[in-house]
């Protein structure tokens, strides 16, 4: 039995431009961009929308958050009274999203049983976490999701399955179609499908043969909404320690899964940059630590002041080049002071690494075949391993579910 199960899956009755109102991003994208969730409001307007739904992450540290989770609530509330939504019991919902790279990236939309999920580090359930979670950060999502009447997930977990066999299958059959619309803000094109009856029996027999051949039992491994699968985690352990009446629905998460392998998934390095430190002293250090040689298995280069130096790692702390660096930095800055930051874009390091005090880090982007065997070894990947697609091509809200009676 896989941890995936169908869901009683909400989707609003909406017409094709209510739908492109309806659908917007992932509430923890563009957190530097004031103006693009100022133009989605405007966008959205007095509709039905999921915006109304979520908390922009942006807003998060602002001082009405109380307000506006109690507000949300309403709206939610206000929704389901007023049937807004039509109610599709025990399926799957196939969704295609064209990216705004023209490629097709498929998933498929149900619940996961957070019983069969453990986020911590050596955990050996059959869904895990890729990045360490912060615990810091789920007490503030809880406070959201504790007293919501429903969820909408952004969450995305990966299956690793090169022979295409649970999500792809369902690609080729005649399924009927539940929406089909333009996403706002250069978001590309999402339409999605019903998978229910003997199409969504097939599904959970492939996952079932997939499991059967997975190493360590690990089957699925988070891909975007980390915090958000363990604040669903959380919320149901605390109600189910006091019994409450909604542990049975707040048991399980509405999760899309995409296969790892799907060419519309690319994984992007996240290079770093240090700052404020003696270069040559780090580099002194790095050297004893690491074993650096030009040449070997796990390498990385280095700029400081315009030069450039290809290391390779002798002495490997980790499965991936990015996590031994990482592991040294980590004390290195612990012990001697500096700052970190993380970068997309060798350009924006080169440019960085002209300053004073700066090293920068140029890094391999890891393999999607090195994923699921360093969670495996490692645990989870150190944070900000990889970037997984641009923000426009993140996952949209669409979908609802019931959390509490």
């Amino acid at each position: 039995m896989t941890a995936f199960k169908k869901a009683d899956i909400l989707l609003p009755k909406l017409d094709e431009k209510g739908m492109e109102k309806w659908a917007v991003v992932a509430c923890d994208q563009y957190t530097g961009e004031p103006d693009y969730w100022t133009k989605t409001a405007e966008t959205v307007g007095n509709a039905p929308s999921t915006l109304k739904l979520i908390l922009p992450e942006i807003y998060l540290e602002e001082n009405d958050c109380e307000q506006r989770v109690k507000k949300i609530n309403e709206t939610m509330r206000d929704y389901l009274a007023d049937g807004l939504f039509e109610e599709y019991k025990d399926c799957f919902i196939l969704t295609k999203r064209v990216q705004s790279d023209g490629r097709l990236r498929a998933g498929l939309v149900g619940c996961i049983d957070l019983e069969m999920y453990d986020y911590n580090k050596g955990s050996k359930s059959q869904v895990r976490a890729t990045e360490a979670t912060v615990a810091s950060r789920i007490p503030p999502r809880v406070k959201i999701r504790m007293n919501a009447s429903l969820e909408l997930p952004h969450i995305m977990i990966l299956i690793d399955d090169p022979e295409n066999t649970v999500i792809e299958p369902l690609l080729a059959k005649d399924l009927k179609t539940v929406y089909d619309f333009e996403l706002m803000q250069n978001g590309g094109h999402l339409s999605g499908a019903l998978v229910n009856g003997e199409n969504a029996d097939g599904v959970l027999k492939a996952l079932d043969a997939l499991l059967e051949k997975s190493a360590d039992g690990l089957l699925f491994a988070m891909g975007d909404g980390n915090h958000s699968l363990a604040t669903a985690k959380e919320c149901y352990e605390q109600k189910k320690r006091v019994s409450s009446p909604d542990a049975e629905l707040a048991r399980y998460a509405l999760v899309e899964i995409v296969n790892l392998h799907s060419e519309a998934l690319e994984f992007e390095a996240i290079h770093r940059v240090v700052t404020e430190v003696d270069t040559d002293k780090l580099t002194s250090e790095m050297t004893k630590a690491l074993g650096l040689e030009d040449n070997a298995a796990q390498s990385f280069t280095t700029i400081i002041g315009g030069i450039e130096r290809k290391f390779g790692i002798t002495k490997p702390t980790s499965n991936l080049t990015v996590g031994s660096l990482q592991m040294f930095l980590d004390g290195y800055l612990k012990e001697n002071g500096g700052k970190i930051d993380y970068i997309h874009g060798e350009d924006v390091v080169k440019s960085l690494c002209e300053a004073p005090n700066t090293i920068g880090f140029l890094l391999p982007s890891m393999t999607k075949d090195e994923l699921f065997p360093t969670v495996i070894k490692d645990g989870a990947l150190p944070r900000k391993t990889f970037s997984m697609g641009h923000a426009h091509d993140k996952r949209f809200y669409c979908e609802a579910r019931r959390i509490s009676k």
